[in-house]
């Protein structure tokens, strides 16, 4: 399938997989830190507090899974090794853990924040990076009049923003082992909070089903529309 890549879908597919590695260490290194402020150092000790894609890296998810998705030309989605907690070691558990859980997702809020505010400076300053970007995005069948030494650029801020942007809303997603399950047990009565550990189980098939039903699509593709409306406004 990689030889019906051209050279633009190759170069974009490279430029996501670097911020996408990026995005997955700021995110897990996040959960570490966040465990450690809370008191439990079992993270930090394994060396997790950090940006090095290796320390975080799942063969599955981290390069198998991106890379087959890559090349079928499919939006790109990953996650890495989850960080370990020692309930034990926390305080509050159920409190501390929410906000451990909580810290992936919201580094990548910030990230994609971070990457629209470049993008929006860029482009506030260059006229010449205003008419590539619109040209990229006008082109006709993904062509781009963008000249060509202001295309990678373009395309790391804008993959930083989206991918971001879909890693924070599928990682708050309530199902189990996702940080949103944590989040939402966080929030739940103890009583409620157990019975609805009884499901961790079933986790990945509910993943499964909600992925290639076209379920999380649905769930998205607002947030991708938003953020697109954001792009074409700054490009105008």
């Amino acid at each position: 399938m990689a030889a019906m890549l051209g050279a633009k879908e190759i170069l974009q597919g490279l430029i996501q997989y670097l911020v996408l590695l990026f995005s997955l260490s700021v995110h897990e290194s996040s959960h570490a830190w966040t465990a450690d402020r809370f008191g439990d150092p079992t993270a930090r000790y394994l060396g997790r507090i950090t940006l090095n894609p290796i320390a975080h890296m799942d063969l599955f998810g981290t390069v198998i899974f991106p890379l087959l998705m890559i090349f079928s030309s499919v939006p790109l989605i990953g996650w890495a090794r989850p960080v370990p907690v020692n309930l034990g070691n926390l305080g509050s558990p159920r409190r501390d853990h929410l906000w451990i859980a909580a810290a992936g997702p919201l580094s990548n809020l910030a990230l994609c924040a971070g990457f629209l505010v470049l993008l929006a400076a860029l482009l506030r300053t260059s006229s010449a990076a205003r008419e590539a970007l619109s040209g990229y995005l006008g082109g006709p069948a993904g062509g781009s009049a963008a000249p060509s030494a202001w295309e990678p650029i373009l395309l790391f801020l804008l993959s930083g923003v989206f991918l971001n942007a879909m890693l924070a809303v599928f990682n708050l997603l309530p199902v189990p082992p996702l940080d949103g399950n944590a989040v939402f047990q966080g929030v739940l009565p103890a009583a409620a909070a157990d019975r609805l550990e009884g499901f961790s189980r079933y986790g990945f098939l509910i993943l499964f089903l909600l992925v290639f039903s076209g379920v999380l699509r649905y769930l998205l593709d607002p947030v991708y529309a938003l953020l697109a409306a954001a792009v074409f406004l700054l490009a105008s």
